[in-house]
């Protein structure tokens, strides 16, 4: 090849190669704020009120200066001891942490009183530097995501979850919400009481589907954290997807609901649904032994309600907080639910960054970590939680949950603003109350904790066979705790148990009425 083909060619590589370097991020400085920074520190030593402003705004690691971060912390350490914050503290503080030297001795704190003529425009100098900082996380987690991104061996929507957190602890970590005076506050709260006294239903949050328990909530409230409790077995995710279904199926205010199932699969899940809107029994329905008229049923009063009904099931197993956050957060963006139910709550995991930390003080992260989302999205979220063993150390007739028996974590009880427990008094093979009539089926929801209520005990009917609860006085069956006012018997028993009965409004079905239902 001609010599000067060549050199052409080499020319067009360097050229190249210097446009795609022009491009890349090397060379660029981190955005920044210096003199800001030495404004807002000299200031604080100057005006005794400086820090009380800052404090609220920055942290140590929002200056970019290492020297500055250091001056920082020795201010933020004076004020928790009490001591005022001036040029001569300050010093006698990094000596005492052996950092004067490392921030460039005595003479460089004097040079920052020196920088200072008023701090009349603190709080916007701290805002800027905050918002530097901000832009370097950016930087840095873009970078991080970048690189993750470029691996073969990443889940994609781990990543989009991971990167999903990450922006959300920026905002949550630095963009705080600023106090509300009362005038303020006392508008909004006139307003919404207006508001109420307007509404010709009572129910002011997210109907339960059972008159007795929202007479006394009022439905589910926004921001409520609700604790719903039972030992195992006793009926805590068919109540919760009773609470789901009537909620999404409300005639007065149909509600999008989202249910975080970390123990059951989605199939098995909607295959309770179903049993409970068609009223066919779910031993039939996972077996799928049924009779055509039954099938019909299934499809009639079940599929083609529930077709449309806004219920968003997700049944990721050990679901920690950060991806619950992120998956309640685009959710309420894209389809606006309403509330939330997750079960349950022990089987959650936390962030997994404290790996000494145990299992009480995950537990308490996460239920902290649950009020904030509720108060978040302004949406109730229902947690279900197990209950520890000393309910079964204690003596017969003594059963009741108590708050003290909520599983691996005293904090749940105080993040609650609500908690309740589901009692069945055969679960103890109690089978009689006390006039001796049967009380199978016989449930107590009892409040035990109520912020903005009272505390009382909610009596319904658990016909757990077909996964539905009812309200006590809508059973037509008594104790036998078969299905409810939707059923008319049309036959006796012909002495080995079945009897024919018809569904109001549909074609007659049959049935076996034994004692011992199989759920």
């Amino acid at each position: 090849m001609d010599p000067l083909t060549n050199l052409n060619k080499d020319r067009k590589t360097r050229r190249k190669s210097t446009l795609d370097l022009s491009t890349m991020v090397y060379g660029k400085v981190p955005p920044q704020a210096r003199d800001l920074e030495e404004a807002v520190l000299g200031a604080i030593m100057l005006e005794k009120s400086a820090f009380d402003t800052v404090v609220e705004i920055l942290k140590p690691e929002c200056f970019y200066v290492d020297a500055h971060q250091r001056i920082y912390r020795a201010m933020q350490s004076l004020a928790q001891k009490s001591m005022p914050i001036d040029m001569l503290t300050v010093v006698e503080e990094l000596r005492l942490k052996e950092e004067l030297e490392l921030i460039g001795g005595p003479y460089y704190v004097t040079k920052l009183t020196n920088a200072v003529v008023s701090s009349a425009n603190i709080e916007t100098h701290a805002r800027i530097i905050l918002q530097k900082f901000i832009q370097r996380d950016l930087i840095r987690i873009s970078g991080e995501i970048i690189s993750d991104a470029y691996e073969d061996a990443t889940d994609v929507f781990d990543l989009l979850d991971e990167a999903e957190s990450k922006l959300f602890d920026i905002t949550n970590n630095h963009l705080r919400k600023n106090f509300d005076s009362i005038d303020t506050v006392l508008v909004k709260t006139i307003q919404r009481i207006e508001d109420m006294r307007n509404r010709q239903e009572d129910i002011t949050g997210v109907p339960s589907g059972f008159s007795s328990l929202d007479r006394v909530t009022y439905g589910w409230q926004p921001t409520d954290l609700v604790i719903l409790a039972a030992r195992p077995s006793v009926g805590k995710t068919a109540f919760a997807l009773n609470l789901a279904r009537n909620a999404a199926l409300s005639a007065v205010k149909p509600t999008p609901i989202a249910f975080f199932s970390l123990e059951m699969s989605s199939s098995q899940l909607v295959q309770r649904i179903l049993s409970a809107e068609s009223e066919i029994w779910l031993e039939k329905i996972a077996r799928g032994k049924m009779e055509e008229h039954e099938m019909q049923q299934l499809y009639r009063n079940g599929v083609k309600r529930l077709q449309d009904a806004k219920i968003f099931i997700d049944d990721t197993p050990a679901l920690n907080i950060f991806e619950l956050r992120a998956k309640c957060r685009r959710l309420k963006n894209k389809h606006n639910v309403g509330l939330v139910i997750i079960d349950y709550l022990q089987l959650m995991s936390g962030t997994g960054d404290k790996r000494n930390a145990n299992r009480e003080q995950e537990i308490s992260t996460i239920s902290r970590n649950l009020k904030g989302l509720a108060k978040e999205l302004g949406i109730p979220i229902i947690a279900l939680s197990q209950l520890s063993r000393e309910v079964e150390k204690r003596k017969e007739g003594d059963k009741m949950p108590q708050l003290s028996d909520l599983r691996e974590s005293g904090a749940i009880e105080q993040d609650a603003d609500m908690v309740m427990f589901l009692y069945r008094p055969e679960y103890y093979n109690i089978t009689a109350n006390e006039l001796g009539e049967s009380n199978k089926g016989e449930t107590h929801v009892r409040i035990a904790k109520h912020r903005n209520g009272s505390l009382e005990t909610i009596k319904l009917r658990a016909l757990l066979h077909i996964q539905k609860f009812v309200e006590m006085e809508s059973d037509d069956f008594g104790g036998i705790g078969m299905p409810g006012s939707n059923w008319k018997p049309v036959s006796d028993d012909d002495g080995g148990g079945a009897r024919l009965f018809i569904q109001k409004g549909s074609k007659m079905n049959e049935g076996k009425f034994d004692d011992e239902a199989p759920f």
